[in-house]
Order: C-alpha cells, then structure tokens, then sequence
C-alpha cells in the first residue's frame, strides 16, 4: 500500500481504470482493422445503426476509421443514444432518447433504423454498434402496439425487481427489430451483417446484450409470458395489446424472434468487444500497483442491492480475519433495487448497495469502498455512483445520519450527497455494467 495515495484516489483510479479499457475510439478502430484487414474493406454502401448508451462514441470512432482506412466507402445510418450522451460524426444521425423508459424520440429513431435496413441490397454491409441501454432506446414495438403501451409495461418491470434478463425477455417479444429482428431484415435481402457489441449483462451473450438485434434469442413467447406472471403483472399494470400479442405468440399466431436455424447460411457475426470482466482486470492491475492483492469476484453478481451489501461486508469481514495484507475485493454484475409502492427513492443500484455495505459494516473501520455504473449515471441521478471511506464514516456520525433511515426511503442519493461522497463523471460514453471495489487495509 502507498501511504501517500488516499483510498479516495485508489478508489477513484481504479474506477478510471475500468471505464478506460472500453473506450470506444479505443476497441472500434482495434475490431475493425480485424473485420475488414487490409484489400477487405468495405467498397459501397455501409449502413451503421444501433442503439445503446456507448453507441454515439461508437459511430464517432467508426467515422474517424473510415476517413483513414475506407476511402471507397459510403458511409451512412442512425444511432440511438441516451440524451446527454452525444458524439460528433459527419455522416451517422445520432437520436438522443430515453432510457430507461422510453420515449418518442427513440420511437422515431427506431423507425428510422427499420426503415433504413428495409432499403439494403446485395452486397451492401450493415454495421451494428450495440451497447447496454439499447433495449430500451431502440424501441420499435409490433404492428398494434404504442409506445405509450411500451412505456407502462417497461415502467412496471422495473418497479417489479425483475431483473435485465428478465426485462429484455419481455421487450424481445414485443419489438420489430430487437430479438435477432434486425439481422432477419438483412438476410432477406443479402446483405452482410457485423454487430459490434459492449457488453454490459452478465455471460455477454449476444443475445442479451440490448437485447441482441442481430443475434439469434433462445427465449420464447411462453418464457415472456411466464416472467410477467412471475412478477404478478397482469391487466392492472400491463396493457391489453401487450397481453394480447404474447398469448398470440404462444399460440403460433405470431412469428418468433430469430433462431440459429434462421441464421443457416447467412453472413451475420457478433463481435463482443469489451466486457465487465475485462475491465474489472484493469482495476485489478491499478490496485495490484499500488500494493492491494486484488481479488476479482466475478462480473456476475446480482441480486437485490441492499442484500448484496450486506454478503459483501461479510465478504470483506471474513477476509480481513485470514490475511495479513491490504486487499481489494472487485466485483461487476447488475443488481437490482425493488421500489415498494408509494416510495419514489432517489439514486440508483451501485449506491443502494453501497449504503447498505456502509451500514452493514459499522465494525469494519479500515475499509473503503465504491460502487459505480461504468456508463455514468446510476439510476434517478446524475452521479454515477458514490464512496467512503473511514472519514466519511466519521463525518457521517458527526451529523447524526442514519443510514438505514435513508435505505428504508430507497434515498441512498440523499446520503451520500450529504456527505460529499458522490461519484460524479458524467457520461463516460461506454457501458461495461456495474463496477463494485472494497480496500481493506490491516
């Protein structure tokens, strides 16, 4: 450990260090110099479209690469992203919209997309620049459907607690494009498809990230209908038309979304170019620098915030009790927050389950702690996420905040606010999920 650095620096470097290793202007130029090697680059139209909250960044580092390197190229497309989430380019529409529930303007610029994919021919390329968000941002719902139903069914999903998995298993089965929907457009009519993907879900399948528009879905119209019952969601929260299209779609009266079986034949790849677990190494490499043995979790923890909070704390108690080093525990994976009725709340999951670590570890005075969405914004809030450490715990006593007063209100936000704690670094224009990270000092 250098005693010259603070945990505040530590954890905040670490944090640096996770988002670095996904930056697009980084990973896109790397991917496409693989795709497309040299006498392999595009020649005519290339069509670039997707959706997420790294997408703008995406299309802005693809532009840059094609000026350089695709001279005979003609380059064109839309791409939805998050307001505030922008990125310049010259010849791809950015759409800000929406997320988590979404609005009119991604509607729009959902249709946009369809409309465009409708137009491709043999020989043409479609390039997808997919990223965590689309699912909501890239929302074209089927024929009979409004976005006003898309909007209420999205809204109780997530006051329900079910988690993204879950989520985009319903979503699938209600959109035009997502599902695979949007490779099945481009197959149809010849045309090339690379998806390149930053994956923010845990196993960064294609098919789960934004909900995977041009990757084959294992889910069926029977597993979305069962996740709504699941949650108790029924006529008294979710629209008929939804209701209605998914008991369609069990009974065969709707086409699936895309199967391996439809992608026989077909030029369609995913390319999966960043991960949570990659960059949970990089946080493990700064930390390591800077004298911490860092254990890596995995990238696959989920479950509800404040429960995560308190197996952590236990975590960290029970290392701290068999080893003589400064340690860091780092973690990634979405967890979720449950909102009771009547309770608005005010932050987002990385905070949730920071106060919950927070309160649940009053014995532990030599950690430190942060927890952070890799994209920026963690929840209701423009904070990413927050942090402490042991003069934060003091200064916390000293002004008589009770943190489990704030966790019963769902206003983790509120907490760390009064305490100068938040994580505050604005759109970082990628999204690799949630980063968790524990110092635990002797």
């Amino acid at each position: 450990m250098n005693p010259s650095v603070t945990p505040e620096t530590i954890l905040k470097n670490a944090f640096a260090a996770a988002v670095a290793v996904a930056d697009p202007k980084i990973i896109i130029p790397q991917c496409l110099a693989k795709i497309f090697p040299v006498g392999q680059e595009p020649q005519g139209k290339c069509l670039v479209v997707g959706a997420g909250k790294a997408s703008a960044s995406m299309a802005s580092a693809l532009e840059s690469y094609a000026q350089l390197h695709w001279p005979q190229a003609k380059i064109e497309g839309v791409v939805l992203t998050r307001y505030g989430h922008n990125s310049p380019t010259s010849h791809i529409n950015i759409v800000e919209a929406g997320h988590p529930v979404p609005d009119q303007a991604g509607m729009d610029g959902a249709k946009e997309v369809f409309a465009l994919a409708k137009k491709l021919q043999a020989g043409d390329i479609l390039i997808a620049l997919v990223s965590g968000g689309g699912s909501s941002l890239l929302t074209l719902p089927v024929e009979g459907i409004s976005i006003d139903d898309m909007r209420k069914t999205t809204e109780a999903l997530l006051r329900s607690g079910a988690p993204i998995e879950e989520m985009n298993m319903v979503r699938k089965h209600l959109s035009a494009i997502l599902g695979g929907n949007l490779a099945r457009i481009a197959i149809a009519r010849g045309a090339r498809v690379e998806a390149l993907l930053i994956s923010d879900v845990t196993g960064d399948s294609p098919a789960d990230i934004a909900s995977g528009p041009c990757a084959a879905d294992y889910s069926t119209y029977l597993d979305a209908l069962n996740i709504l019952q699941k949650y108790r969601l029924g006529e008294d929260t979710i629209p008929p038309s939804v209701l209605n299209h998914l008991k369609q779609g069990v009974a065969g009266e709707k086409p699936e979304t895309l199967k391996d079986i439809d992608l026989v034949g077909a030029q369609v790849a995913n390319h999966v170019i960043a991960t949570a677990y990659k960059s949970l190494e990089a946080a493990a490499d700064y930390v390591r620098s800077q004298g911490y043995e860092p254990i890596v979790l995995g990238d696959t923890i989920t479950g509800e915030a404040q429960e995560v909070g308190v197996a952590q704390a236990q975590l960290a108690r029970d290392q701290l009790a068999k080893s003589d080093k400064p340690l860091a525990l780092i973690s990634g994976g979405e967890c979720t927050v449950t909102i009771p009725a009547g309770i608005k709340g005010r932050g987002g999951r990385c905070s949730e389950y920071l106060l919950s670590l927070f309160a649940a570890s009053t014995d532990l005075p030599k950690i430190a702690a942060l927890a952070a969405d890799t994209d920026g914004i963690d929840g209701s809030e423009k904070n990413a996420g927050a942090w402490f450490d042991g003069e934060i715990r003091a200064a916390g006593q000293s002004l008589g905040l009770k943190p489990e007063t704030f966790l019963a209100a769902h206003d983790c936000y509120g907490f760390f606010a009064e305490l100068g704690a938040l994580v505050e670094t604005g759109p970082t224009l990628t999204n690799v999920n949630d980063f968790r990270i524990i110092l635990i000092d002797q």
